[in-house]
């Protein structure tokens, strides 16, 4: 009985039809997974190599020419004759460097970018050193001690330092951290439960960068009026300084600047802070503390948006400032708009995208840059009355 039971098993499953594997079962998800490292690079401002290094790697296949500028921000084109687009995304994200070592063991940090103080405490984060990543964490009063008042106080961040684990400033230094090393945030990419949204740090502005990526596969095979350059800047949470030193370089006659932008659906928030709802399509801001746009783009990019069926968010932010601002200010004046992927919980270690947004972005861009012509352009740089 056994031996003819497993006859008839094999028999049996030699005759069953197998269904093929689905293709997308067999490819990676590639703009996934540029996503997922990106988010989880660290980069804090002025310290952006890791970043700079995934960038140039991803631009590389379709870029005519890469070059830098001097204070490390990277610039890809692609073509050589019509009007010069300059496409912009900040590489940077908040974080902090090491300020101090205390004797017995702990490290203060200054802190770059704005950051909440009540974003600081209980967090993982990781120093860069010169021999590699240190895991440190911002510890915590512990709850069983802290009075009555202590419970609902936000801690200072002047009073916040990282642990690292060790016993004195000895102990420290033979991990291989020194006065001034690079500090970000620690926080792992995911996809959240299933859903359409990721999860990870570093959205503003790690989700520009993936656009520029994608933008330039697919333009890399298609055609454009134009000569686009992509620029990958630095320290843009300090003050916008790359955007000002690549706007020099490249002299752009348009500027779209990619930046992760607010919701106004998160808990907590109010409408007249901000318009934006996660899952609806990319947005453009319409004011925002550092830049207004040019009007005639913006209805370029609302006719653009409504020809292709692209839903778009206008916005108007209060306390933003973005590369747009610097780029508009280059070459006598450039007409220039902010577009953005939205994101809940901006400057903290766990933020939300939206794949949909993200995909709708990249068709918006694409379809936005190829309409800029040097007739389009010449148009949207008149203002003769």
């Amino acid at each position: 009985m056994q031996r003819f039971y497993v006859l008839s098993l094999v028999v049996c499953l030699l005759v069953i039809p197998v269904a093929p594997i689905a293709a997308h079962a067999q490819e990676p998800d590639r703009t996934l997974q540029l996503l997922r490292t990106l988010s989880e690079a660290p980069g804090p401002s002025g310290f952006e190599e890791p970043v700079r290094k995934i960038m140039v790697e991803q631009m590389k296949p379709y870029a005519d020419r890469i070059s830098y500028d001097g204070l490390g921000s990277v610039i890809a084109q692609q073509g050589t004759a019509g009007p010069r687009i300059m496409v912009d995304a900040h590489m940077d994200e908040l974080g902090g460097m090491i300020r101090r070592i205390t004797p017995d063991g702990y490290l203060s940090m200054q802190l770059l970018g704005g950051w909440l103080d009540q974003a600081l405490v209980d967090q993982r984060w990781t120093i860069i050193t010169a021999k590699g990543q240190i895991r440190a964490i911002t510890g915590i009063r512990d709850v069983h001690i802290v009075s009555p008042e202590e419970r609902t106080r936000v801690y200072p961040r002047d009073s916040l330092l990282l642990d690292v684990g060790a016993k004195n400033a000895a102990e420290v230094r033979a991990m291989g951290i020194e006065i001034g090393d690079p500090v970000a945030p620690d926080a792992p990419f995911s996809v959240l439960n299933g859903t359409n949204n990721y999860l990870g740090k570093a959205w503003d502005d790690r989700v520009g960068c993936a656009v520029i990526v994608e933008v330039m596969r697919r333009l890399k095979s298609q055609a454009h009026p134009n000569q686009i350059f992509y620029a990958a800047t630095v320290q843009e949470e300090i003050g916008l300084r790359g955007a000002h030193t690549a706007s020099d370089i490249i002299k752009p006659d348009i500027g779209i600047a990619l930046e992760g932008g607010i919701t106004g659906d998160s808990p907590g928030s109010r409408p007249e802070e901000s318009q934006a709802k996660l899952g609806a399509g990319p947005g453009v801001f319409l004011y925002d503390t550092s830049a207004l746009p040019n009007r005639k783009f913006v209805a370029l990019l609302k006719q653009v948006a409504a020809e292709n069926k692209i839903p778009l968010q206008l916005d108007l932010v209060q306390g933003y400032g973005d590369d747009s601002a610097e780029i508009q200010k280059s070459n006598g004046g450039v007409p220039t708009i902010n577009l953005v992927v939205v994101a809940r919980y901006t400057h903290a270690h766990n933020g939300i995208i939206n794949r949909g947004d993200f995909d709708q972005m990249v068709n918006l861009v694409v379809a936005l840059i190829q309409k800029l012509d040097a007739k389009t352009v010449a148009n949207l740089r008149d203002f003769t009355p």
